[in-house]
């Protein structure tokens, strides 16, 4: 087989991280509207259901956290193989569904896939496509939201025709499709193995990375407390699990427009405040109207709400990239913001939950999230990109404009790893 151009090199990656950016949410979002059947079957209650949404982003941050220093051991090729072998068992796992222990471990085995996938993709976008990151954040942002939304709409109309665990474990296909991909048309970028240059500061250490972690933990915090229990929300005031199904297919819709759309607004220039604010302002809006006037016009709170956490997702993790010029490093930052970040994210359904059995409604849940808002909003301030070289303790340059050009692709393998 002949060795690939760069530019089909960059083609075949992009496809990939479509494909792969698809498969990493249907697996949360499909539980919501089956809450329900799930319960009427396995008899969980509401505290243990919390741990199928609290788990996978338990243990994304927890597996990310370590990504850095698998990919010292193995190659992105291996690395995703497995990531996307564990995405397929854990669906696969729920064909036949008896018992809650089986469902939390099938969601333990989606949330290892995730946090490989989301560990080792970010450096591979910041090498291949240095001069294109908010874009290619986006549009990663973008199939990963896209692919929650499939996953809330689809799996309540095929439950009316197939068992609940049978609709469940169909999200192991597309998972396959990706798989086949990787395996066929990719040939990833040669990462060096090496430990950072002698005189830089470990990443764990600065205060920076830490308000990353902050920001980075609210943001998915009040997705993980909107992808579990929004559905259940609407259903207890009489909705239909089709009709709960569909307001989170919603939210899920504007976080896939406001995911690829945000970051090329904030392209242009490379402080990204302003349009952080503006993400940080519609969650506010989604989440108020949730709690004060849930009735009036949940599709338009549902609406704000995605726009806003889809928007603050791919910004969030396109600020972490800015930080660092080297691709490596700005792959290890981006692994120690999601990893921290995941775990402290992960409270957020529990919190939701635990709230909802001493009040007896959502409304709690959704004042939690906003006091959540209201500390990332001061800590988006001090994202000042002037400030990026001595937040990382690094020489100061000079401003250089972002460039459209596409920057050349590190050295490639011919064979997979």
């Amino acid at each position: 087989m002949s060795k690939p151009s760069i530019q089909e090199g960059r083609g075949a990656l992009l496809v990939l991280v479509m494909l792969i950016g698809i498969n990493l949410r249907p697996f949360l979002t499909a539980i919501g509207p089956l809450t329900e059947r799930i319960d009427g079957r396995l008899a969980l209650g509401m505290d243990n259901l919390a741990w199928v949404t609290l788990l996978p982003l338990l243990l994304i941050g927890v597996g990310v956290l370590f990504t850095p220093a698998l990919l010292r051991l193995a190659s992105p090729h291996q690395l995703l193989a497995t990531a996307l072998l564990l995405l397929a068992l854990g669906s696969a796992l729920r064909f036949d569904l008896s018992s809650g222990a089986l469902l939390i471990a099938s969601a333990a085995l989606c949330g290892l896939g995730s946090a490989l996938v989301q560990g080792v993709l970010p450096g591979l976008i910041k090498g291949a496509f240095a001069q294109r990151v908010p874009l290619v954040m986006g549009i990663f942002s973008a199939c990963m939201m896209g692919g929650g939304a499939l996953g809330a709409i689809l799996s309540p109309q095929l439950a009316s025709q197939l068992d609940w665990s049978r609709v469940l474990a169909l999200w192991s296909l597309p998972v396959l499709l990706a798989l086949i991909w990787l395996g066929w048309r990719v040939r990833l970028p040669v990462v060096a193995k090496a430990l950072p240059p002698r005189g830089e500061p470990r990443l764990i250490g600065l205060p920076r990375s830490w308000l990353l972690i902050g920001c980075f933990g609210i943001i998915n915090s009040g997705y993980g407390i909107v992808v579990a229990w929004l559905a259940p929300a609407y259903m207890a005031q009489g909705l239909s699990a089709q009709q709960g199904g569909e307001l989170v297919a919603w939210l899920a819709l504007a976080q896939t427009l406001s995911g690829l759309g945000l970051p090329l607004l904030a392209a242009r220039k490379l402080d990204r405040r302003p349009w952080m604010g503006l993400a940080i302002l519609l969650q506010v809006a989604g989440f108020g109207g949730l709690w004060l006037a849930p009735e009036a016009a949940p599709i338009l709170w549902c609406l704000l709400c995605g726009a806003g956490l889809g928007g603050s997702f791919s910004l969030i993790m396109v600020i972490a990239l800015d930080h660092l010029p080297d691709p490596r490093r700005a792959g290890s930052l981006s692994a120690l913001m999601q990893g921290f970040g995941f775990i402290l994210a992960a409270t957020g359904p529990w919190v939701a939950a635990r709230l909802h059995h001493l009040s007896g409604d959502f409304a709690a849940a959704w004042q939690w999230q906003l006091g959540g808002l209201a500390l990332m909003s001061l800590l988006v301030l001090r994202l000042n990109p002037l400030h990026y070289p001595s937040a990382m303790r690094l020489p100061a340059v000079p401003a250089v404009p972002e460039s459209d050009a596409p920057a050349p692709l590190p050295a490639h393998s011919n064979t997979p790893a």
